[in-house]
């Protein structure tokens, strides 16, 4: 990985990630296609409608089914769907959080139990860099061990403790594995954790930040806190990260979140916010969401955004939109999520041009403007 820094707005950064398969333009939204594939998109809609130079796919998924080996037969990620750009991976330490009452974890690892067929699994931080290895992923996450908040002080503490640990064990086993010419194109990435706590943030972003990794995420957010309580801790959080490394937000969030974190110093997200929302009928636009089933959009002849570019609003009204979201018609799936990932997704490329020219203060006041 080569990882370019390029322009400073305050804080904001704009920069190059190039990796084995693409050239990725930061800040960067990362599209989330859990088990290889973006919700109602194929590689088509992802390559040449949305432009798309990286997104992100998950290693517990996967693993479960079609099973890494298949995958690995199959080509890894990139064959295997046909999506020839970057791939990011989880590492599965959010499900064993999100499906907590299947999960349990352990000094040594985390012991699950298949939301398929109740199979029962066992993830350490090496297995979890095999099966990402079998994937073929561009860039690969560790295996850490995440809190819902609130939390007590002392699970936090035993949170990083152990995410430390397993940060060790992990880049140590990658790198043996590289030095034998495996997984030799892949990258790894460190998951900061420590709650909401300052002292906790310091301390794992510090230990975590001195092993040999190729970049580092910010985990442990938007699970339960505040947006305030999460701005704050990123901003304390990015100071302990290196300058010439990629930085990432895990799982935030809305275009607020985004604009928020950007000014921050972060990178690099990924959130099941724009398509799941599409599927649920919200839509993002440059001046707020909009629910699309409402009475007041049947006879709309305007597209969904007027200054949107994309597939669905240059060729569809929102009268049209809303009539397929009432129709339950498969197609409106498609379409709203082509709208909702192209808004996130442009939104980062006007970022990036606006902290290129050192007026992304001015670019943020805008976007807020709009908004109001």
């Amino acid at each position: 990985m080569q990882f370019t820094l390029e322009a400073r707005s305050k804080n904001a950064r704009a920069a190059t990630i190039k990796t084995a398969h693409s050239t990725i333009k930061t800040p960067v939204f990362m599209p989330v296609g859990t088990i290889g594939s973006v919700k109602s998109l194929d590689a088509e809609d992802v390559l040449n409608l949305l432009g798309a130079e990286i997104i992100l796919a998950n290693t517990y998924h996967m693993y479960l089914r079609p099973g890494d080996k298949v995958v690995a037969k199959m080509g890894k990620l990139h064959n295997f769907t046909k999506y020839p750009k970057s791939f990011l991976t989880d590492s599965g330490g959010f499900q064993a959080f999100s499906l907590s009452d299947i999960s349990k974890p352990m000094e040594n690892g985390i012991e699950f139990r298949s939301h398929i067929d109740g199979s029962k699994h066992f993830f350490t931080p090496k297995k979890v860099i095999d099966i990402q290895t079998n994937l073929g992923s561009d860039i690969m996450m560790i295996l850490d061990d995440l809190v819902a908040l609130p939390a007590t002080q002392e699970r936090i503490k035993v949170s990083i403790e152990r995410t430390t640990a397993w940060a060790q064990e992990s880049i140590d086993y990658f790198r043996s594995q590289q030095a034998k010419g495996i997984c030799v194109d892949q990258n790894i990435f460190a998951i900061i954790q420590g709650g909401t706590d300052k002292a906790f943030r310091k301390k794992s972003a510090t230990e975590l930040c001195a092993m040999d990794y190729d970049g580092f995420a910010i985990g442990g957010l938007s699970v339960g806190e505040l947006n305030k309580e999460m701005y704050d801790t990123v901003e304390h959080t990015v100071q302990y990260m290196p300058e010439d490394k990629p930085r990432y937000l895990m799982g935030v969030g809305t275009p607020e979140d985004l604009i928020e974190n950007i000014e921050r110093g972060v990178d690099m997200f990924d959130c099941v916010m724009p398509t799941r929302n599409a599927r649920n009928g919200t839509l993002f636009t440059s001046f707020g969401r909009i629910n699309i089933k409402g009475a007041k959009f049947k006879e709309d002849t305007s597209p969904i955004d007027e200054e949107c570019q994309c597939l669905t609003c240059k060729t569809y009204s929102r009268a049209y939109i809303s009539h397929l979201f009432r129709s339950k018609e498969l197609t409106y799936f498609r379409l709203a999520t082509i709208h909702n990932l192209h808004y996130y997704l442009n939104l980062m490329r006007e970022v990036r041009a606006a902290i290129l020219e050192d007026k992304f203060a001015e670019f943020k006041e805008e976007f807020y403007r709009k908004r109001s």
